[in-house]
């Protein structure tokens, strides 16, 4: 950090969050760096909820002014090649079910929850969240990426919520972001199928806001941050707009997170052998370069 920026020199430490602030942009990127399996692990939702009560104690110390806050944008990315994120964590949810412990279930879901909802709500503050896909946004890495108020992705990302392989949908914010974006019918599809979607089918569904050639994601976000802010005023004002003709609720989400949880319990032990080899699959990913969604395809 730049000592000069009135941020932090240090933020963290973190383990699973690289962190890095761009001042001329008033942009913090933060890429996810999680242990083990490219997944949302709990001690990753964590620390992600502590970062982003950073950015509003940050930004809550200077005006509430478009212009004056030193954070104007940030950026969910990852620092695992070919990987996004490849969304919850499978081996905590099949211990769960197995042991019929509803409120590990809730709590987790309820992590994850209050990671997205801030992010979707650009935090009640005078900024936009970005989210840079480069790689495989898969479950609960499909959910954060959409969180985001744009998303860029580089051609080679795919995309998908793979929980109907397992009998399960997805439950945190899928429906509702999704719904937002493209409509119901739409949404239902794409959690339905379960199919992998390529960067330029989310684009055409109106889910990616822009597509760009690989290796070009972050030039791309700049571009983007220079013509944005250009316009900041205007964007503000029609962000807060959409807010208020349809807005995503924290109570929303948390209702639909029951359901998930009730439904999770549910689940067979076929069902659970299926997450098993799903979990498999993700640790085939874990330090490899080699994107796998055929494996994936393959489950189903």
């Amino acid at each position: 950090m730049n000592p000069g920026s009135g941020l932090p020199r240090e933020w963290g430490p973190y383990e699973q969050l690289f962190v890095r602030y761009d001042e001329d942009l008033k942009a913090l990127w933060y890429h996810l760096a999680p242990k083990s399996r490219p997944c949302f692990n709990l001690d990753l939702l964590s620390e992600l909820r502590e970062f982003q009560k950073k950015i509003k104690m940050v930004n809550h110390a200077h005006d509430a002014g478009v212009d004056s806050v030193p954070i104007r944008y940030t950026i969910i990315a990852s620092s695992v090649p070919g990987v996004f994120n490849l969304g919850g964590d499978l081996q905590l949810f099949s211990k769960l079910i197995r042991d019929g412990d509803k409120d590990g279930l809730f709590h987790y879901a309820k992590s994850c929850i209050d990671v997205l909802f801030p992010n979707s709500v650009n935090f009640h503050m005078p900024l936009t969240t970005i989210s840079l896909v480069q790689g495989d946004a898969l479950g609960g890495g499909f959910e954060a990426a959409i969180s985001s108020n744009v998303v860029i992705a580089e051609k080679s990302a795919k995309f998908g919520l793979p929980e109907v392989l397992f009998n399960l949908i997805p439950g945190m914010g899928a429906y509702s972001f999704l719904m937002r974006r493209t409509g119901p019918e739409i949404a239902e599809k794409i959690i339905m199928s379960g199919e992998l979607l390529t960067a330029q089918k989310m684009h055409n569904l109106g889910l990616v806001d822009e597509v760009v050639e690989d290796g070009q994601g972050e030039e791309a976000v700049a571009r983007f941050i220079q013509r944005h802010r250009k316009r900041g005023n205007a964007h503000a004002a029609m962000s807060r707009i959409r807010k208020c003709i349809n807005p995503v609720t924290y109570e929303e989400l948390i209702e639909i997170t029951k359901i998930w949880v009730d439904a999770a319990l549910k689940l067979t032990s076929r069902d659970l052998r299926m997450i098993e080899r799903l979990v498999q699959a993700q640790n085939r990913r874990s330090g490899i370069r080699k994107t796998e969604p055929k494996a994936l395809e393959g489950l189903g």
